[in-house]
């Protein structure tokens, strides 16, 4: 077997010697028999951003065949707010290449994520995971490259406060215990995140820390490793899940709230981007960042007002990107600086091999690995992970259809922290993120023609997403509540559980 294959942890990819990518109804039929699954369960994801649930039972191998050929009907006015009572009905299509054996369930389980369909057999134009299949798409026939992600997310677990080796307050990043209560959680919850075929990078505690009436809040990430754009997608909707889910069966509470009180660390959702061709790394030439990926910083910059709109969705979003923190506000680039909303991190790109220096023994590494990203550092745990990715692909595209582009990457360009005495005029040169729901609303509303080109997000699904932000009315609650923390404390509990 692959040696990759061998190390995998989904049963899956073990029993059937493929990457899931590869999979077939006709593996998952093999699987179901030969490992006693007894139930199927169909998840989709719904207007707000949730893992919905449908269970079968396994009654036969014709039915077990029926539901992944033609999967089943839905009501998809209970799903999304835009669809009429009146027409409803939907189509759930399961997709193979999401199987996993559920990690919670007693009767074992088979899960698959499913797409949207609607009554004439296509695919729904509103769902959110069809627009970022379409974004991929004429990413990759406009500039030949495929767009590949991976998110940073970061979660609050909330307990009984205890009452050794308390921890030190905002000091939380990358603690270890016994100062840091719940990394065998987070380790736990890794485990089955990979099990359910989440290609994990690493995880941590990260710098939220704090009492609050008497509980602890610790802030953990795990971050993930680039894939395919749906991929990425998929693996942080399962990931909430899991995540979730065990809190609850431990008796821990857990949020991905963008905000959680004044004064103390957020949760966001960053987004790490590269661009593919042939199986390289499109994002250096030689040694430095290439053109192709400064002509995509530019499109998502150019349009980063209205991406807030997909990627910062409760008011709460706006109290977490408050200028002079550290969520970014100013529309601007740099690299290892992470005052800018797109960060450009170390990338292995140095003449020093570290391995052989930190080990003697070794001989130096031949060729170096080609993992450079880049970083948009402005999404939360509220986000539309669909929408948010399917828009960063539109925004990307549109550097590539700009003649300026790289002319702009100059101008949006920051060297240092972006709040230093030397970038006084420099940051008075630039445009700044939406500071609302209602203004993340006018800035998409504005930008929908681009969205909107290549059919990618149907006007419908833009006018889902401006009514619903607008619906909020806060265009003037950062300003109306500051100073008040009981306000704001109930406004956080409002939105505890978004995304």
């Amino acid at each position: 077997m692959n040696s990759n294959l061998s190390l995998n942890p989904n049963r899956l990819v073990q029993f059937l010697g493929k990457e899931s990518s590869e999979f077939t109804k006709a593996d998952i039929i093999r699987f179901v028999k030969e490992n006693g699954i007894q139930m199927i369960n169909f998840m989709y994801p719904a207007d707000d951003s949730r893992l919905k649930t449908l269970n079968f039972v396994i009654n036969s191998e014709e039915y077990l065949e029926s539901i992944l050929t033609f999967g089943e009907r839905v009501d998809g006015s209970s799903l999304f707010p835009f669809i009429e009572a009146g027409n409803s009905d939907l189509y759930v299509i399961p997709r193979f290449s999401t199987a996993f054996v559920d990690p919670f369930a007693e009767i074992p389980t088979l899960t698959m994520l499913c797409s949207f369909f609607n009554n004439n057999g296509q695919p729904l134009p509103t769902s959110p995971e069809n627009a970022l299949r379409k974004a991929a798409a004429s990413f990759k026939e406009v500039t030949g490259m495929e767009f590949y992600a991976m998110g940073e997310l970061e979660y609050y677990v909330i307990s009984d406060d205890p009452t050794l080796f308390a921890a030190t307050d905002q000091k939380g990043y990358h603690e270890s215990a016994p100062f840091a209560k719940f990394n065998d959680f987070r380790i736990e919850c890794m485990a089955m995140i990979a099990r359910c075929g989440g290609q994990i990078k690493y995880g941590h505690n990260e710098v939220g820390n704090f009492t609050l009436n008497g509980q602890i809040y610790e802030q953990n990430e795990i971050e993930f490793l680039p894939v395919p754009a749906l991929e990425a997608a998929d693996t942080l909707m399962v990931a909430k899940w899991i995540i979730r889910t065990l809190a609850m069966k431990k008796g821990y509470d857990v949020t991905f709230a963008p905000k959680i009180t004044a004064g103390k660390a957020g949760n966001g959702l960053h987004i790490h981007f590269k661009l593919m061709k042939d199986g390289h790394n499109m994002m250096i030439t030689d040694g430095h960042l290439s053109d192709d990926a400064k002509k995509a910083i530019v499109g998502i910059l150019e349009h980063a007002g209205a991406l807030t709109a997909m990627g910062n969705t409760v008011p709460t979003s706006y109290f977490r990107l408050v200028p002079h923190q550290e969520a970014p506000t100013s529309i601007c680039w740099g690299d290892r600086n992470r005052s800018v909303l797109i960060r450009v991190p170390l990338g292995w790109t140095g003449d020093g091999d570290m391995c052989s220096i930190a080990n003697p023994l070794e001989a130096p590494a031949e060729v170096k690995p080609e993992k450079q990203t880049v970083e948009l550092r402005s999404a939360d745990g509220s986000a539309n992970v669909y929408q948010l990715l399917a828009g960063m692909i539109v925004a990307a595209r549109s550097g590539f259809e700009n003649p300026d582009a790289l002319k702009r990457a100059d101008e949006l360009y920051v060297s240092v922290n972006i709040h230093n005495d030397e970038n006084k005029a420099k940051l008075e040169s630039l445009s700044s993120l939406p500071d609302s729901c209602s203004m993340s609303a006018k800035a998409l509303d504005a930008d929908r023609s681009v969205f909107e080109l290549y059919e990618v997000f149907s006007p419908a699904m833009i006018d889902g997403i401006v009514k619903r932000l607008k619906s909020y009315k806060d265009k003037n609650l950062r300003q109306e509540i500051a100073g008040n923390r009981q306000e704001m404390l109930d406004l956080v509990k409002k939105y505890w559980h978004c995304g």
